[in-house]
């Protein structure tokens, strides 16, 4: 067993625990979190398992593979929640941004466990900058899922769309990541500004 699953188990046994002990909105609440940091889980081994079939490099998979592999995975927990229980536009949505939270949140646990972390500054930037860019993502995504399947000939083709809108917004992030200099910390301010604009713009029109 790697590092990635140690580390899971034991981010994943307190969030189990506390489920068991909360009301209906706090377990469905933390479960999305969990939901989250397993699609990271699982993204990594997909990713890793296409990348070998592919026999690409690390950032040729970064910015081709894991980009579309790890906004599908992260789909599934709100397509099943959405099946299932046809749950309300407002959970949707809560549910898409504590995935992505619990994503991102595992995603920089393992980054630092295999990179570098002597540079803070670096580190911050990158922490706030991939978080903010999994939170837009889901929250793309939520927010036109709430809104299209109220319409039953726009369900197929408008979540295709907006999974192929959130794959290119996260591989031009990726591309943009791993570089250095004034291009990585552009790059990481993009997705913070445009969760600042949604707070400011689009908020008030969606029932959060």
């Amino acid at each position: 067993m790697s590092y990635i699953e140690n580390i899971f188990i034991c981010l994943a046994a307190p969030l189990l625990l506390a489920i068991l002990c909360l009301s209906p909105d706090g377990r469905r609440g933390l479960g999305f979190l969990l939901a989250g940091m397993t699609s990271c889980l699982l993204s990594a081994y997909v990713s890793a398992f296409f990348a070998g079939i592919a026999e690409t490099d690390i950032p040729t998979a970064s910015h081709e593979i894991a980009p579309v592999v790890e906004e599908v995975i992260k789909f599934l927990p709100l397509l099943f929640y959405q099946l299932v229980f046809n749950a309300k536009r407002r959970n949707i949505i809560m549910g898409a941004l504590l995935v992505a939270v619990g994503f991102a949140t595992f995603e920089n646990v393992c980054f630092l466990t295999y990179n570098d972390t002597s540079d803070l500054s670096r580190l911050l930037i990158r922490g706030f900058g991939a978080g903010a860019m999994h939170v837009v993502c889901g929250m793309v995504v939520a927010t036109g899922l709430s809104f299209l399947w109220d319409q039953v000939q726009l369900q197929i083709a408008g979540t295709v769309a907006l999974l192929c809108f959130v794959i290119t917004y996260h591989a031009i992030f990726n591309v943009f990541a791993n570089q250095s200099g004034m291009v990585f910390w552009v790059g990481n301010a993009i997705p913070l500004l445009t969760v600042l604009l949604y707070l400011l713009f689009f908020r008030k029109r969606v029932d959060m």
